[in-house]
C-alpha cells in the first residue's frame, strides 16, 4: 500500500515573517504598553539568551505578564480580531503553498509553539478539510487565563512528540516538513522530506 503524504509546517517566521507572540502583544496592548512590558522583562529575555532558562518558559513569563487574569472570553476576540487585521503577517508564498495543497485534498498540519488560539483563525476557511493546527495552549481556570501553559511548549522534540500523538502509525505516511529555526530541527529530521526557510523572497 502507497504510503500517503502529511504536510507539517512549522507557524512563526515559516509561514509568517515575523514573530506572532510580539505581535500580538502589540495588537492587544498598543505599542508603548508593549514596550514598557518587555523592557520590564528584559531580564527574562537575558537568562533565556544566556541559557539561564529555557525558551519556553521565558515565553510563558512573558505571556503571564501580559495576559494572565484576562478573561477567556476576551483573549479568544483578540485572537479572532487579530487574525482578521494581520493577514500580511502571512508569507504569500506559504499562502499559496497551504492553497494547493488543500485543493489537491493532502493532510496539512501546523506545529507551532506560539498559541493555537491566535494561529487557527489565520486558516479558518480550510479547517472544514484535512487540517489541523496544535500548538501551545494557555492555561484557564474560572474562564480567566492563569498566565500559565496547559500543555508543554510546542517546539522541539515536543514537535516531533505531537506528531506522533496525532500519526501514530508512522510508516503510513510520507512526511514532508517546512521549518525555519532551530526549534524545528527534530521535525525536519523526522520527516522524509525537509525543507529548511523556504518561502522567504
Amino acid at each position: 500500500m502507497s504510503q500517503r503524504k502529511l504536510y507539517v509546517f512549522d507557524f512563526d517566521g515559516t509561514l509568517t515573517k515575523r514573530d506572532t507572540l510580539i505581535e500580538f502583544i502589540r495588537f492587544v496592548h498598543g505599542d508603548k504598553a508593549a514596550f514598557v512590558g518587555l523592557l520590564k522583562n528584559l531580564h527574562v529575555l537575558l537568562l533565556m539568551m544566556l541559557g539561564v532558562i529555557g525558551r519556553g518558559k521565558a515565553r510563558r513569563m512573558v505571556f503571564t505578564y501580559f495576559f494572565g487574569g484576562m478573561s477567556e472570553e476576551l483573549f479568544d476576540t483578540h485572537c479572532l480580531r487579530f487574525a482578521d487585521a494581520k493577514k500580511g503577517l502571512l508569507r504569500p508564498k506559504a499562502i499559496r503553498k497551504l492553497d494547493s495543497l488543500i485543493v489537491e485534498g493532502h493532510q496539512v498540519l501546523i506545529v507551532t509553539e506560539s498559541i493555537t488560539r491566535w494561529v487557527q483563525p489565520f486558516f479558518a476557511t480550510y479547517i472544514q478539510h484535512s487540517f489541523r493546527v496544535i500548538g501551545t495552549e494557555p492555561a484557564v481556570e474560572s474562564g480567566r487565563l492563569t498566565g500559565r501553559f496547559a500543555n508543554k511548549n510546542c517546539t522541539g522534540a515536543e514537535k516531533v512528540r505531537r506528531i506522533d500523538e496525532l500519526y501514530p502509525e508512522r510508516d503510513d505516511y510520507f512526511v514532508v516538513a517546512y521549518g525555519y529555526s532551530k526549534g524545528d530541527i527534530e521535525m525536519l529530521d523526522y520527516s522524509d522530506e525537509g525543507h529548511y526557510k523556504s518561502f522567504r523572497g
